[in-house]
């Protein structure tokens, strides 16, 4: 795990518990398996650009949000 997938990670797991959204849901509108989404909260994978972006719209932010 790199410092940075953690904090991408932790800062989409701020955003979406602000939203008051489940995992569940965030990764069905995303279009990822839930249980990436997880390895993704847990900073466990390096995300693409794309998925960032797709996240960003579900949680309706923009993807530099997203970044630390």
């Amino acid at each position: 795990m790199s410092e940075l997938s953690v904090a991408i990670g932790q800062l989409i797991r701020n955003r979406r518990t602000q939203q008051k959204l489940t995992q569940e849901s965030l990764a069905l509108q995303s279009g990822i398996d839930r249980s990436y989404m997880g390895r993704i909260e847990r900073g466990e994978v390096n995300l693409t650009v794309e998925k960032i972006y797709e996240i960003a719209i579900v949680l309706k932010v923009s993807a530099k949000e997203l970044l630390p």
